[in-house]
């Protein structure tokens, strides 16, 4: 964890210099869809856009913790959903979560979110999607960060309801990485 952390810190002022790309439209397969990138929202901007937003995180293993944290350090309303009193529960306290403020038990949390960051493992995706689905109603997102289990869903049953938004975050490592990147780069 601590050589990533270094390491992490080492590269970060290069990739800080790296000239923002910006906004591009690309054709994926005769679709033409506009790409955006981070430099298009600095986070005045997204924090404005997401000010109304409850970003509920459920599952607290490596991309959920990650992700989770690093949108706690920048200012968002997070909060995260778990199975009461398991082992994430203990890590999330341990990381600053505090129980009835923005650690909740998954149905609990959503309830409360308007983004649903649906950050279980694989096979938990599929066993809590029947959880999961009637709190998707129409005015809420449900944010993925790979996205197997709507593509796969002749074999998982995920299927998003119409009326909602998805979206997908595919981060460019493991949630671990994700994080020690984050923490590299903000020291």
């Amino acid at each position: 964890g601590a050589a990533l952390a270094q390491q992490a810190r080492a590269i970060a002022p290069a990739a800080a210099a790296t000239k923002p790309r910006g906004l591009k439209t690309l054709n994926f397969g005769g679709s033409e869809e506009v790409v955006y990138e981070r430099s298009d929202y600095p986070q005045a901007k997204y924090q404005e856009i997401f000010k109304d937003d409850t970003l509920c995180m459920l599952g607290y293993g490596t991309q959920g913790r990650g992700q989770a944290l690093n949108l706690r350090d920048n200012g968002m309303n997070v909060i995260v959903g778990i199975r009461k009193n398991g082992g994430s529960w203990e890590k999330a306290i341990a990381d600053g979560w505090v129980p009835d403020k923005n650690l909740f038990d998954i149905d609990t949390a959503l309830e409360k979110g308007t983004v649903i960051m649906y950050l279980l493992s694989d096979a938990g995706q599929k066993l809590a999607w029947d959880q999961v689905k009637p709190y998707l109603t129409k005015g809420k997102t449900l944010y993925v960060s790979h996205g197997f289990s709507v593509v796969y869903k002749e074999d998982t049953g995920v299927v998003p309801p119409t009326d909602i938004d998805v979206i997908l975050c595919a981060p460019k490592g493991s949630g671990t990485t994700v994080r020690n990147l984050y923490l590299g780069y903000h020291r």
